[in-house]
C-alpha cells in the first residue's frame, strides 16, 4: 500500500496482520485503500483519524442498496476494531444498514452438468511451464474438494498444508467466515486424490505453505477461482452457475439423502452444520428451502418437535451461510 496519507503506516500493519492471520483478501484491501484515498482527498491537512471522517465514509449513499453499503464499509469496521484494540484510535464504529435477505436461488446442478464440468477440469488446456503444470494438476482436485466437502471457496484456496492430515483424512479449517474454526472429514476417494496431488505438487513447489499453492508459494486469489470455474463451466454448459454453489449442492444432496430417515434427520442436521462451519443450526436450516417438500416430510415424521428442530425459515433467513 502506497504511503499517501497519515493512515498509511497503520493500514500497512493491518494488512500484514490479516495476511499473517490467514485472512488475506484482495477485496478488503481494495476497500481499505478507497477509504485511505477518501481521507487524504477530503481531509488533506488531517494528522489523525476523526469521527467525522469515519461517519461520512460509512454513510449510505443514494446509489447504494443496503447490502452494497455493508460490503463497502465492513472492511473499515474491522480496521477500526483492530486500531481501537491497540490504542491507535478511539473512533466509534457507526451503525450500519440492516442486511437485506437475498432472494437469489442457487443453481441446481444436474448430473450431466457436473459430468461436463469435471470432464473440462480433467482436460484443461494449459500453457507450458511450471504455472501451467501446477494448474493442470490443481484444478481437478480443487473443485472436486469443493464438490465433495461443502467447503467455502476461501477456505479451500487458503488452506494450509499443515492443516491437512492425510493420515486420517481430516482437514482443520482455522480461518473461516466469522472466524469459526471447524473440521472437515474427507471421503475416502477424495482422500486418495488429495494424497496423489500432495505427492505431485510437493515436487513442483517444495516447502509449500498452502495446500494449493501458486508457483510463488502463495494461495490462489478469489478471482482465480471465479474465472477458472466459469471458463470450464461454460465449455459445455449454458445455465449460469458459480463455484460457491458447489457448497449449496453439497448441502442439498446431503439433505435429500435424509428423506425416509425419520428422527435421524436431526442428528444429521447437527453434523452437517458442524462440517460446513456454521455457528449454529439456524444457519444450516436455510438449505431446507432449496429441497422441495422436505420440510413437510420431516414435519410428518417429527410432529410438534419439528418447530424445535427447524424454526420458521422466513423469520430468520439471512444471506447465504
Amino acid at each position: 500500500m502506497k504511503s499517501s496519507s497519515f493512515l498509511s503506516s497503520i493500514l500497512k500493519d493491518y494488512v500484514a496482520y490479516r495476511k499473517a492471520s490467514g485472512r488475506e483478501s484482495i477485496t478488503y484491501v481494495r476497500y481499505i485503500r478507497y477509504f485511505e484515498r477518501y481521507c487524504a482527498k477530503e481531509y488533506p491537512s488531517a494528522k489523525e483519524l476523526s469521527q467525522e471522517m469515519v461517519d461520512q465514509w460509512c454513510k449510505q449513499r443514494d446509489t447504494e442498496c443496503n447490502n452494497s453499503c455493508i460490503s463497502r464499509i465492513y472492511p473499515v469496521f474491522n480496521f477500526l476494531r483492530y486500531a481501537n484494540a491497540r490504542g491507535l484510535t478511539d473512533v466509534k464504529i457507526p451503525a450500519s444498514p440492516r442486511s437485506t435477505p437475498k432472494t437469489y436461488i442457487p443453481h441446481a446442478f444436474t448430473a450431466e452438468e457436473l459430468q461436463n464440468f469435471f470432464r473440462a477440469c480433467d482436460s484443461i488446456h494449459i500453457k507450458y511451464g511450471l504455472t501451467g503444470k501446477i494448474k493442470k494438476i490443481t484444478v481437478p482436485v480443487f473443485f472436486r474438494l469443493l464438490y465433495s466437502s461443502g467447503m467455502r471457496t476461501t477456505e479451500a484456496r487458503l488452506l494450509r498444508r499443515e492443516d491437512v492430515n492425510l493420515e486420517n483424512g481430516v482437514i482443520n479449517i482455522r480461518y473461516s467466515k466469522g472466524h469459526n474454526p471447524h473440521f472437515v472429514v474427507l471421503h475416502d476417494t477424495m482422500l486418495h486424490l488429495m494424497k496423489t496431488y500432495d505427492a505431485a505438487i510437493s515436487e513442483m513447489v517444495p516447502g509449500r505453505i498452502y495446500f494449493f499453492p501458486t508457483r510463488s508459494n502463495k494461495g490462489f486469489s478469489g478471482c482465480w477461482v471465479s474465472y477458472t470455474f466459469k471458463k470450464l463451466w461454460f465449455e459445455n454448459n449454458n445455465a449460469y452457475a458459480n463455484a460457491y454453489e458447489l457448497r449449496h449442492h453439497y448441502a442439498v444432496e446431503n439433505i435429500n439423502s435424509w428423506i425416509g430417515q425419520g428422527l435421524g434427520a436431526h442428528m444429521r442436521l447437527l453434523s452437517l452444520s458442524k462440517s460446513m462451519g456454521h455457528r449454529d443450526v439456524e444457519s444450516t436450516k436455510y438449505y431446507y428451502s432449496l429441497v422441495p417438500g422436505l420440510s413437510e416430510i420431516i414435519e410428518n415424521a417429527t410432529g410438534e418437535m419439528f418447530n424445535r428442530i427447524i424454526p420458521n425459515l422466513q423469520d430468520d433467513e439471512e444471506s447465504y451461510p
